[in-house]
């Protein structure tokens, strides 16, 4: 799958390693593609107190929405792109989507979460929504919510890895080894429907590492969190961990995550939340992963997983080549959204 050799690409998102908007970038870059990335955080203040009072009082809108979407039309309307994909709750209001669209610049949003979830609703994102061309969901449950929103098309479109951050390393001695040694590895946040899985394990007697956010609000998780990680230690910590755990957001109604796709590129040992997607990607139970549907059947697996050493390093290479070798990075998603196929 090749990107068209005229495609230029005005790219609205959030920036930084982890997000999706520098692994489109970094996609676009090793494609040669012509692009030109906006900063999402600059439709926000710099004061707190303002972006407080416009996400609690004004419908969880932004301070500078409307100065940042006439940006997102000037850079369209200089740069010329043939595309303006923009990423999650992205701060480009309603009209400038259809003047943009009038200018003959295909527009498209990768939705990061679900747009109708509690916490990331918002009336004025709702309202932009059908104005895009195409609106690309990582998730199945909420596509005829979309359309029924009145989106003009709505398209599944898997998450990915990007090569150049989501490969194997270990760490780089034997005292960081040790340090980030553990049965089960996690990196995520500290959701409730979360803690149960991770209560069973640390129950059970496996050293759990929990890396990411909320972990220490429960006194169930408090002794397995380890704070946040950035990609280098999530690589590390992956490969000294037996398991790697890979779990899916409830509230978004996700049927698979990011993870699904970093991990394996990791050549890490995944135990898979068991649901329909998991099951499309990773293939029969054993295969390349084994799946689980609660806290029982998690310890299950990992006391299975850790006592089978070559177990372990077959699923790990199984997955690694099933997923590295099977056109899911983020070139290969970008491509397919600017092919609309």
């Amino acid at each position: 799958m090749f990107a068209p050799a005229d495609a230029r690409l005005v790219l609205v998102a959030h920036p930084g390693e982890v997000h999706l908007g520098d692994h489109l970038v970094n996609a676009a870059a090793g494609l040669g593609i012509p692009f030109k990335f906006l900063n999402v955080e600059e439709a926000s203040s710099s004061n707190r107190w303002v972006n407080r009072f416009h996400y609690h009082l004004k419908g969880r809108s932004l301070a500078n929405l409307g100065r940042f979407s006439e940006k997102v039309l000037e850079a369209c309307r200089s740069f010329q792109p043939t595309m303006m994909l923009s990423t999650g709750v992205a701060p480009v209001n309603a009209a400038t989507v259809e003047a943009i669209r009038e200018l003959g610049v295909r527009t498209g949003n990768f939705l990061t979460d679900d747009p109708f979830n509690p916490v990331h609703r918002a009336a004025w994102f709702l309202e932009a929504l059908p104005h895009y061309d195409c609106i690309f969901s990582p998730r199945r449950d909420n596509i005829s919510d979309l359309l029924q929103a009145g989106c003009r098309e709505v398209k599944y479109v898997r998450w990915g890895y990007a090569p150049g951050i989501h490969f194997p390393e270990e760490p780089v001695d034997s005292e960081e080894m040790n340090r980030l040694a553990s049965d089960v590895f996690f990196a995520g946040g500290g959701d409730k429907d979360r803690i149960g899985y991770m209560t069973a394990l640390i129950r059970a007697g496996f050293n759990v590492a929990l890396y990411g956010g909320y972990w220490r609000r429960y006194q169930e998780t408090r002794s397995a969190a380890r704070g946040f990680a950035d990609a280098a230690t999530v690589r590390k910590a992956a490969a000294a961990a037996k398991v790697s755990i890979c779990l899916v957001r409830r509230a978004n109604r996700d049927g698979h995550s990011m993870r699904t796709f970093e991990l394996p590129a990791m050549r890490a040992c995944l135990a898979v939340e068991d649901t329909p997607e998991h099951r499309e990607i990773f293939g029969p139970s054993g295969e390349t992963a084994l799946y689980f549907k609660t806290g029982e059947d998690l310890v299950s697996v990992v006391k299975y997983l850790v006592d089978n050493k070559a177990e372990r390093e077959r699923m790990a290479s199984a997955c690694y080549a099933k997923i590295c070798g099977g056109h899911n990075s983020y070139r290969d998603r970008l491509v397919e959204m600017i092919l609309g196929t």
